[in-house]
């Protein structure tokens, strides 16, 4: 068990949190939120040991191993497979331990040692590293591809990678989707709701939140509070007392301001003076409520375009790709003003090429792409993080697109953006990431664009300004297409979407939560939508191919009601197993008189464990057996 016990921490003069007190019980999944600056990564360090605590104690089991995402990665030509099993530090000392043996030629040792590889799986290593590599979207070829042929992106990957190799009791995951898209979100979202370990995780993505976690742990002035269920829960929970706590602190000052009163009018009556020293204690005694804070800290809209042609941008029959290579073909797309497109497709399927033929970065290798005349492109990507002037100011990068706007103008916009007072001035090289986003975000808003081309917008950004993002480009006047892993802006800024495969580009008609199991079909069916050589199936060839997919689907109806039925167990019992978590969560059952439920408590949840594990063993048999059938 992770606990914290009246944990209190400083980094210099800021306090941090205080009197942080909480238990995460082991198997439990929780999301670690709050606003940027908080402390989120300083608790992580804490867990980790890298920093101690001002006051109290963070306790966990000495012979626990913690996984946790690197940072760094050595520059070396290292095969990234063996980098990525490498993450199995059990695994390599056994491997290490085996090859000394081998050179002595002790027998009996080097026997020994292959039933300890049986025994923790070491066979099977190098597929379930190739398997986590291709879960996060790593090519085959890309096995043995030295670390040094990797871009910053891809090495998160492969960090990532890496720490859920490792045979853990507790990981440690720092926003983890940053790196990723989509289809990579997805996976990983499934990985971690099969690990068994406990997980403690800071991400502002409040779908994977929904989806991973039962527990969400917030950071909130200087308070941390544990709560049970996900992060939609959490929301709801925080709102109704958020409420309460408003409520209340407008009572107490009616409250206040009522004594205040009495004692002014009646201090200097002899015949009222005990009631009004009475109240004067009371005051003095009272203790204070706090107002709710909802309100987030940014606030922007995007400035209403100067023109808005129609259409904005014409693509007919167009191609792109890299040196010549097609990476999607035969596109047709008009965009409007008041379009709103969100780009899905798989990892590497073309929806960054897609972006950027749009944005005019690359040439069309066939077809037209026609702009209109007053064609404003706003573009976001991360490579733009990277052409912002280290030594200039939030206030000079605004000034260079306007040297005519004065001073307070430009401070009062930066201030939406959370560039507040000194921030304006400082240098941007030791901003964060999410600072440097947030920069680039109001450069790009400032220049009143009227087709918005936003490729994964998201990362590096907290809760807060992601709610803001939303709200503003749900306002915005022009057209706008979105590549993000972040489904919640999806969901509430577009109202269409076009899928990404194939070398096409076609519209996706089911609802944006249907797209994992699209994705989840695509994979396993390994086929294209169209013949190699890019033409149509033939209507004769279509029919007989339903005719197939329909004789195979009945084929195997019965094993995916075998997984249905797995499925549904395992849901009860995970269900099950929380309840009885929340329960063992009430600190009062821990009291010496509630010994004997806090006994049958137990029992119960080791019996549920182990009817669950039970439960999951046959669910990936069954899960497996359908694999095989469709492959």
């Amino acid at each position: 068990m992770l606990q914290f016990d009246n944990v209190s921490l400083r980094r210099g003069p800021r306090l941090l949190f205080e009197c942080a007190s909480f238990q995460i019980h082991p198997g439990q999944k929780a999301g670690l939120t709050g606003a940027n600056g908080t402390g989120k990564s300083s608790l992580f360090a804490l867990v980790l040991g890298a920093l101690t605590t001002d006051e109290g104690a963070v306790r966990r089991p000495s012979g626990w191993i913690i996984a946790h995402v690197a940072q760094e990665m050595p520059a070396t030509a290292q095969a990234a497979i063996e980098y990525v099993l490498d993450g199995d530090e059990g695994l390599r000392r056994l491997q290490r331990e085996l090859a000394a043996a081998e050179h002595d030629g002790d027998g009996e040792r080097i026997a020994h040692l292959h039933a300890e590889l049986d025994h923790i799986g070491g066979y099977q290593a190098n597929s379930r590293a190739a398997s986590l590599m291709s879960g996060l979207g790593f090519r085959p070829q890309d096995e043995t591809r030295p670390l040094t042929d990797f871009s910053g992106g891809w090495r998160m990957r492969l960090n990532l990678a890496r720490a859920l190799m490792c045979r853990s009791d507790l990981l440690l995951l720092d926003e983890p989707t940053n790196h990723l898209d989509l289809d990579a979100v997805i996976w990983l979202e499934s990985w971690l709701k099969q690990y068994r370990g406990t997980l403690l995780l800071i991400s502002h993505d409040r779908d994977f939140l929904d989806s991973v976690c039962t527990q969400i742990l917030h950071i909130e002035q200087n308070r941390a509070t544990l709560y049970s269920g996900n992060y939609s829960a959490f929301e709801r929970v925080r709102a109704e007392q958020l409420a309460n706590q408003q409520s209340a602190y407008e009572k107490q000052q009616r409250e206040i301001a009522h004594m205040h009163s009495f004692v002014e009018r009646f201090r200097a009556k002899a015949t009222k003076a005990r009631q009004a020293q009475s109240r004067i204690k009371a005051l003095e005694r009272m203790e204070a409520i706090a107002p709710a804070h909802v309100d987030s800290p940014f606030h922007f809209t995007f400035r209403a375009p100067l023109k808005n042609p129609h259409p904005l941008l014409k693509l007919d029959q167009c191609a792109a790709g890299y040196d010549g290579t097609a990476i999607v073909d035969r596109v047709r797309l008009v965009l409007n003003p008041g379009d709103r497109i969100g780009l899905l497709g798989p990892n590497g399927a073309g929806k960054s090429t897609l972006i950027k033929l749009l944005a005019g970065t690359i040439p069309a290798l066939r077809g037209e792409r026609i702009e209109a005349r007053h064609l404003a492109v706003g573009y976001f990507a991360q490579h733009q993080l990277e052409q912002l002037q280290p030594e200039n100011s939030p206030l000079e990068h605004l000034q260079a697109l306007d040297p005519q706007a004065s001073e307070q103008s430009l401070r009062d916009y930066l201030g939406g953006f959370g560039f507040i007072g000194d921030k304006t001035l400082e240098a941007v090289a030791p901003f964060s990431g999410g600072e440097k986003s947030r920069l680039v975000l109001a450069l790009l808003v400032y220049q009143r664009p009227n087709l918005l081309l936003l490729d994964e917008p998201t990362n590096h950004l907290d809760l807060e300004m992601r709610q803001a993002l939303a709200t503003a480009l749900q306002d915005f006047e022009g057209a706008m297409v979105i590549v993000s892993h972040d489904r919640h802006l999806l969901r509430v800024t577009c109202d269409q979407m076009l899928l990404v495969h194939g070398g096409r580009v076609e519209e996706f008609a089911d609802e944006l939560d249907a797209y994992p199991a699209w994705l989840s079909a695509h994979a396993r069916s390994g086929r294209a939508e169209t013949s190699s050589d890019g033409k149509s199936d033939t209507a004769g060839q279509r029919r007989e191919r339903k005719r197939d997919e329909a004789e195979r689907r009945k084929a195997l109806q019965p094993l995916r009601k075998a997984v249905e039925k797995c499925e549904a167990t395992v849901d009860r019992l995970h269900a099950q197993r929380a309840k009885l978590e929340a329960a063992l969560a009430d600190t009062t059952l821990y009291a010496e008189q509630r010994k004997d439920d806090l006994q049958a408590l137990l029992r119960d949840k080791a019996e549920t464990d182990r009817q669950l594990d039970e439960a999951e063993t046959a669910w990936m048999e069954a899960a497996e057996a359908l694999e095989n059938a469709t492959d």
